[in-house]
């Protein structure tokens, strides 16, 4: 490595350690810049300090590029891959295209290798390909999978759950909206269909998931073709049921075509929209207390309240630091932003998240410490062999263990109080939890109700319209009815007026004959 490129990495690493928290900021970058773009797929290699773009779109135009930005040289370079075909020999001329232009596809690292899956390209293809892209060898092509794959399709979401990835939703190349869950196993790349129990979310695309504790898979917002969501759903991966639990924190608005990360126990998002205003917030919820809040804002023209832009997160100088790339907001874009993420409580022992938890371990360990202070052995103490000195020394010490013995009463009776207080805690979440059961029964009453009051509607709106149509044809028929009345009258009067006539004629001729 040359002088020149230590000193840009020097350079880089004091500008990222100047960063305020929390607070997005264009990094300055040296040299070319990739094409504006959104949709694509990105994911950061920690292991080389890189970011990896893949794709995307811009003016209805689909990318096939593959971009990568090195946060030690703060630059851009563009990545060239050798063709091969299920890891075989390279593609001959005439061979399919293997990285062909792709947009609203998925990308996850796994060991060497990065895997995209899905997407919408002009390679027709009934089922989901997944592709990989070796950054060893710099070799990629089309890994061969087994099992019932899932259709081929965009705007999906891929979370990596230990060795398998979780496919959820997303949007057909005929525009079909889809929910299914579907599982790949990366050590045998077998496909399997996940059958899942209680209510799905509704079919939606361009939303985002997220992995709590290797077994809750938490899906946020997305759009159907007329609708934006903005609601939290929760697939329990070991019991495999579907559950939409109450958030607490700031209000979210609707939004598709946000991205999320997650660190910890927090899932940040940014970005997305709903085609007329983009999301200026950066939203973050704990999963566990399942809390959103908002962690930062920009204006609504911003770069970062996009639809269709990247956030990962990246590990500099030892810190987690958040990174977004691209998007569409009126126009495309094309710069970094970074986040230097403020240490947070979730990264502490969920025992110290808690106050009252927090007081008991201390009031233990502070008994534990006075239990062991008086199991002191004096006869080791290297008292003054004066007797008077040695008198006063052991009266100190006793009336420092006569002390330390009513703090430890104090001690225990405020940690009686903790228990005291973490039981009745205890007792008030027992109630919630009854009381949430009872709703959620009611709830469902209402809900069966409403389905049959929907279902009566809809008849009587039938009935009604059977009725116009009655009525539209008793008004033809009245129309009728008055035209032969008014036929019927007119005959009536050349009936009498031809009377008339005859009988004048017939009084002529009599007074002629007369």
């Amino acid at each position: 490595m040359g002088t020149e490129e230590i000193e840009k990495e020097m350079n880089a690493a004091n500008w990222f350690s100047q960063l305020a928290y929390d607070r997005w900021v264009p990094i300055p970058v040296s040299g070319a810049r990739p094409s504006a773009r959104y949709k694509h797929a990105a994911a950061v290699a920690d292991d080389d300090g890189k970011l990896y773009i893949a794709g995307g779109s811009r003016t209805g135009r689909y990318l096939p590029d593959v971009q990568v930005f090195d946060f030690r040289g703060l630059m851009w370079s563009s990545l060239k891959f050798k063709s091969k075909v299920d890891g075989g020999k390279g593609e001959e001329n005439g061979a399919p295209e293997v990285l062909p232009a792709t947009s609203d596809h998925s990308m996850v690292k796994w060991g060497n290798k990065l895997l995209l899956l899905g997407g919408h390209s002009k390679a027709n293809s009934d089922s989901m390909i997944v592709r990989f892209l070796d950054l060893e060898t710099h070799a990629c092509g089309v890994i061969e999978t087994s099992g019932e794959a899932p259709v081929s399709r965009g705007g999906h979401s891929v979370t990596l759950v230990g060795s398998r990835l979780i496919i959820f939703g997303g949007e057909d190349r005929n525009r079909k909206l889809l929910n299914n869950v579907y599982a790949l196993d990366l050590e045998t790349m077998t496909w399997d269909v996940v059958v899942t129990k209680q209510t799905p979310p509704a079919p939606r695309f361009d939303h985002t998931a997220a992995i709590n504790g290797d077994r809750y898979l938490l899906i946020f917002g997305g759009c159907s073709h007329s609708i934006f969501f903005n609601d939290l759903h929760v697939l329990d991966l070991q019991t495999m049921e579907w559950s939409q639990p109450e958030v607490q924190g700031d209000l979210v608005t609707p939004r598709a075509g946000h991205s999320g990360v997650t660190i910890g126990e927090n899932w940040y998002i940014v970005g997305g929209g709903d085609n007329k205003n983009g999301c200026p917030e950066t939203l973050v919820l704990n999963m566990s207390k399942l809390a959103w809040s908002a962690l930062a804002s920009v204006k609504e023209r911003d770069p970062l309240a996009s639809e269709g832009l990247s956030v990962c997160s990246v590990l500099i100088n030892g810190e987690r630091h958040l990174v977004a790339f691209g998007g569409y907001n009126g126009k495309y874009n094309n710069e970094v932003f970074v986040m230097r993420l403020k240490p947070r409580d979730a990264l502490r022992p969920k025992i110290f998240q808690s106050p009252a938890a927090a007081a008991a371990a201390a009031s233990v360990t502070a008994a534990y410490a006075l239990a062991k202070s008086e199991k002191l052995d004096f006869s080791k103490l290297n008292l003054n062999s004066n007797g008077t000195g040695k008198n006063s020394t052991e009266q100190d010490l006793a009336f420092e263990i006569d002390a330390l013995k009513e703090e430890k009463k104090v001690l225990e009776l405020s940690l009686a109080e903790v228990r005291a207080e973490n039981y009745r805690v205890t007792e008030k979440i027992d109630e919630v939890n009854g009381t949430h059961a009872e709703l959620s029964k009611e709830l469902h009453s209402v809900q069966g109700q409403l389905v049959a009051e929907r279902s009566r509607c809809f008849k009587l709106e039938a009935q009604i319209a059977e009725l116009q149509k009655m009525m539209e044809s008793l008004q033809s028929i009245e129309n009728e009815v008055q035209l032969l009345r008014r036929q019927k009258s007119a005959l009536d009067q050349e009936i009498e007026r031809s009377a008339a006539q005859r009988q004048g004629s017939g009084g002529v001729w009599r007074w002629i004959a007369g």
